[in-house]
């Protein structure tokens, strides 16, 4: 300002016009250097009070990663996390955009932001998958991820409440190594989270939730959803505790070891489909921390088990990722909502400790009636049974003899009554076109499901069968029935054991039959692994391996609710049936 002034000084002396007009200027600078010490120093009490007001306004952006989770859960009042993964099949690309990386990243962006746009009011995290999009190729496959994480970004940004970003990455490396890992997933994709796998120890950890990342999270590895996972996360330690209970165990420690008043780092991923291991992880890292729980839908997933064992006292604590179960439904943002609400729904019954009218522990109307007229049947018994797989079953369940009008009439009508029950009736809309008995127990089967949902219900739908063998004259081909090209199918069987009729079905439909399978209806869920060390039922590995839910009139635990409910059979059968699903059951 010295400068100015003394320049204002001479013209002053000199008594020109130019005086006015640059101590104006002097005045204006000396001002303005004024003002800005001024606002350096400490408010007085006015502006103090007003600052107070101002911080007590809860921003996303000071939270850290798992505090965002929690507050878009409760905002929202959703625990459905929604995945992100672009599978080429689901792209619908002709073969020559197949092979041109921009179509495939283009047409990727697209079905991502479509989902996206959709789901928003519904989804309380974004979970994009890494390696799909890397799969895209290597000019444009990464970007094509970050331009995915922006548009989540701006979809929300004005509010100040931008949806948290999973990045599905599963890193799992030290030092130097996991640093650049963190500096990609945040940094450059601008994720909020990362999965890691936790088994080189907390060096391998720490890059991702520390330093300049203190405010991000991480979900370790635990108990995945795959039946591999057994191989090397159920082992035992020399405590006799398995390799996953001592990963919670770890997570635990490794939150309270930092500085836990901004709140935990680290979350877990359990699997769903092995409730048993999500019971013993909540127990372990206790309520404070989060679990992701994949696994629900498409993996055979217990929905109403995961909210039982996965929630914490609170009823939170735990995201439940759904990913092709959204993706591949006719209407995404319906479907979605439908989640949100299936899993509110079993949140608010756990909480007021009542059992959900659908659950697998309780029975309706329908399946009780169905259980009572196989028993009378002969179809259903009781007693000692050794299966195929060598087990020695309480039970026995025998389709075959189903072998009257009446009892056929039965049949039917049960069958179409747990379809109208099930997700397969999207409010009073059938979500097929098409019934699909395979040969050979599966034509009578079907033809009678058909016939039971028209006049039982009014619901008119194609029936179609196949051939074992294949005809050379007349119309030829496997094929009877109701055309399927382009129809969605839904195909009926009496039970499923290894899965093997079912997956011959799945692979005729999709091939040059051109249908689109969109479920299996069976009478009976036995719901028990396929092996002690193979977590995973035979139905359960269909509805996983396909991509397609598995429906049943009644499952095992409905049959043991059965028994508890009823004197006739007396209590050695209910003891049985109940030792034998400790054992076996899923």
């Amino acid at each position: 300002c010295s400068i100015n002034q003394q320049e204002a000084i001479r013209s002053e002396k000199r008594g020109t016009g130019r005086d006015r007009s640059v101590r104006v200027v002097c005045f204006c600078i000396c001002f303005c250097f004024v003002f800005a010490v001024m606002g350096n120093q400490p408010p007085s009490h006015h502006h103090h009070h007003q600052q107070q007001y101002q911080t007590q306004i809860p921003s996303t952006r000071d939270m850290n990663f798992f505090e965002r989770i929690e507050n878009r859960c409760n905002k929202i009042n959703s625990l459905l996390c929604v995945g992100l993964d672009p599978h080429l099949k689901e792209l619908n690309l002709s073969e020559s955009e197949l092979e041109n990386e921009e179509a495939r990243c283009n047409a990727a962006y697209s079905f991502c932001t479509n989902i996206i746009a959709a789901t928003a009011p519904f989804a309380a995290a974004y979970k994009p998958n890494a390696a799909f999009f890397e799969a895209l190729g290597p000019n444009c496959g990464v970007s094509t991820l970050k331009r995915v994480v922006d548009y989540i970004h701006a979809q929300t940004s004005k509010d100040d409440d931008t949806i948290p970003i999973l990045l599905d990455c599963k890193r799992g490396d030290i030092g130097s190594t996991a640093a650049a890992y963190a500096e990609s997933s945040y940094d450059h994709l601008n994720a909020d989270g990362v999965t890691l796998s936790p088994l080189m120890g907390w060096d391998s950890i720490s890059p991702f939730v520390t330093g300049k990342y203190s405010h991000k999270g991480a979900f370790l590895l635990c108990k995945t959803s795959n039946p591999g996972s057994n191989d090397i996360l159920t082992q035992k330690l020399s405590d006799d505790k398995l390799l996953y209970e001592q990963i919670a165990k770890l997570s635990k420690s490794w939150n309270e070891s930092e500085d836990h008043a901004a709140g935990n780092k680290l979350g877990l991923v359990v699997g769903a489909t092995d409730i048993e291991a999500l019971a013993r992880v909540r127990n372990v890292a206790g309520d404070d921390v989060w679990i992701l729980s994949p696994g629900v839908g498409f993996q055979g997933g217990d929905l109403i088990g995961t909210m039982k064992n996965g929630l914490n006292s609170k009823g939170s604590g735990l995201l439940v990722p759904i990913s092709r179960g959204i993706s591949r439904a006719e209407n995404i943002k319906q479907k979605s909502e439908e989640f949100r609400d299936l899993m509110n729904n079993a949140r608010q019954e756990i909480l007021t400790g009542k059992s959900q009218t659908n659950s697998c522990e309780d029975i309706a109307d329908y399946q009780r009636k169905f259980i009572e007229f196989s028993l009378s049947q002969g179809v259903l018994k009781f007693g000692s049974f050794v299966l195929k797989s060598g087990r020695t079953s309480p039970y026995f369940f025998n389709a075959g003899l189903f072998s009257s009008g009446a009892a056929l009439s039965s049949l039917g009508r049960a069958y179409a009554e747990s379809i109208v029950a099930s997700e397969f009736n999207n409010n009073g809309t059938i979500t097929f076109d098409v019934i699909f008995g395979p040969a050979y127990k599966g034509i009578s089967l079907g033809a009678v499901v058909a016939s039971a949902l028209y006049n039982d219900f009014g619901i008119d739908v194609g029936f179609a069968y196949n051939r074992k063998e294949a005809k050379d004259h007349g119309e030829g081909g496997v094929l009877v029935g109701a055309s399927m090209k382009g129809k969605r199918v839904l195909i009926v069987d009496d039970v499923i054991t290894a899965g093997t009729a079912i997956r011959e079905s799945f692979s005729m439909l999709t091939g040059p039959t051109g249908a689109i399978p969109v479920g299996v209806s069976i009478a009976l869920d036995r719901a028990e692994k396929r092996a002690i060390e193979d977590p995973v039922s035979a139905v359960q590995a269909v509805a996983r391996d396909l991509g397609i839910p598995v429906v049943s009139i009644v499952s095992l635990p409905q049959l043991q609710q059965f028994l508890k409910g009823n004197d006739k059979y007396g209590a050695d059968v209910l003891e049985k049936v109940t030792a034998y699903r400790s054992q076996y059951g899923v």
